[in-house]
């Protein structure tokens, strides 16, 4: 597998939190492609199967025809079946071994760790990337239990994961105010879902492109 270069920002759209907001996903997805997003995932935990692929197949034509990449949550099935460009699993969904066995060598794999014990043992298994958090307490995955991990958790994972060349991507209660912080502790991408949806979204990734595109990474 070649090595993944991620951007550093890396959107999530989470279906569940634009409903809350009332915002439609094409909508926001629209305007991210317009601000020049080229690598971002799909998360649809309570979306029936159908409907979800109709979403992954639309979502990848409009991605597609700029030359953005699309990885799709949890759903391997759906997104082989949509031509969607990788996966992003957890710690209890199919391992990352067995995606690698349906998808190939170019397709990306994600993985969610949370300690470093996982980190180690994810940079093992063929992965593009491993994500590390929550950094800061979110409320945005629902459910989540697994312990906030901080600054020093984000530096710690990038370490362990520099000697495999696996990037590693943060997440977990990430604001614009913080994102230098977490990419000067070593996470070559920021993964963000909730604060990209504060005020209008079109506005919003227009300030994270600014201000990444004043840091020095």
């Amino acid at each position: 597998m070649r090595p993944l270069r991620l951007p550093p920002l890396y959107p999530i759209l989470d279906v569940g939190a634009l409903a809350e907001r009332r915002l439609g996903p094409l909508d926001v997805l629209d305007a991210w492609l317009a601000a020049g997003v080229t690598f971002w995932q799909l998360r649809a935990k309570d979306v029936p199967g159908g409907v979800l692929l109709d979403l992954i197949d639309t979502a990848v034509e409009r991605s597609h025809r700029v030359g953005a990449r699309v990885i799709v949550n949890d759903r391997t099935d759906l997104a082989l079946m949509a031509g969607a460009d990788g996966v992003h699993v957890g710690q209890t969904d199919l391992p990352p071994a067995a995606v690698r066995r349906l998808s190939g060598d170019t397709f990306v794999v994600g993985l969610s760790t949370h300690t470093s014990e996982q980190v180690d043992a994810a940079c093992l298994e063929p992965v593009s990337y491993v994500a590390i958090g929550p950094v800061f307490t979110t409320a945005s995955k629902g459910g989540a239990t697994d312990p906030a991990v901080g600054i020093d958790g984000v530096r710690s994972a990038a370490g362990h994961a520099a000697a495999r060349s696996v990037p590693v991507v943060a997440i977990g209660g990430l604001t614009l105010e913080t994102l230098p912080h977490v990419l000067a502790a070593g996470a070559a991408s920021v993964a963000v879902i909730s604060d990209l949806l504060v005020g209008d979204p079109a506005v919003r990734i227009q300030q994270y492109q600014k201000a990444l595109s004043g840091l020095t990474l």
